[in-house]
């Protein structure tokens, strides 16, 4: 079993409130999950109203699968008109692993 996590580093446009924000990042986060099949969080930068860190894991059989389910939530996100990606971290992790 593997575990794929990715780390988003996203910035919003033209926000000018957390209660903006929220309402971005909540359907953003919903759909990740809907859409893809994956566990997707707001992890951090929650106290900045024009940036965020979104937070996202697969599970799969095998490492590749994880790695192209990821690859593709990044091409997503980076496709979205109202944020800009910054930076995108990806981890793989076998259940081995220590």
């Amino acid at each position: 079993m593997f575990v794929g996590m990715a780390v988003y580093d996203v910035l919003f446009g033209d926000v000018h409130s957390l209660k903006q924000k929220r309402g971005l990042v909540r359907p953003l986060v919903a759909e990740l999950q809907r859409h893809f099949g994956v566990a997707a969080a707001e992890t951090g930068m929650q106290h900045l109203y024009r940036r965020t860190e979104i937070g996202v894991a697969v599970v799969g059989g095998e490492p590749g699968h994880c790695h192209a389910v990821l690859e593709r939530v990044e091409r997503w996100i980076a496709a979205r008109p109202e944020l800009d990606l910054l930076a995108a971290t990806h981890r793989l992790r076998a259940i081995d692993d220590e």
